[in-house]
């Protein structure tokens, strides 16, 4: 296993993002976006102008929030 590899792996293991298609997994990690956490803080318009971002990954996204208490921040 490379070591670029290696580091994904361990950044897959520290992320509790729900199951998306690799273009929106790969836009997520590319921001800097590894935990739910992290999400909470950006607002869906920001995710979505991520170039990967579709609409059919903000439900997976918002699913996984709500299950932890968490949603997007607020457009204002």
């Amino acid at each position: 296993m490379s070591t670029n590899d290696a580091q994904l792996n361990k950044k897959d293991e520290q992320s509790d993002l729900p199951k998306l298609s690799n273009p929106a997994l790969r836009a997520l990690a590319g921001a800097g976006y590894h935990r739910l956490e992290q999400l909470s803080k950006t607002t869906e318009k920001e995710i979505m102008k991520l170039h990967g971002m579709g609409p059919k990954s903000l439900d997976p996204l918002r699913r996984a929030l709500a299950e932890k208490g968490l949603t997007f921040a607020d457009e204002s």
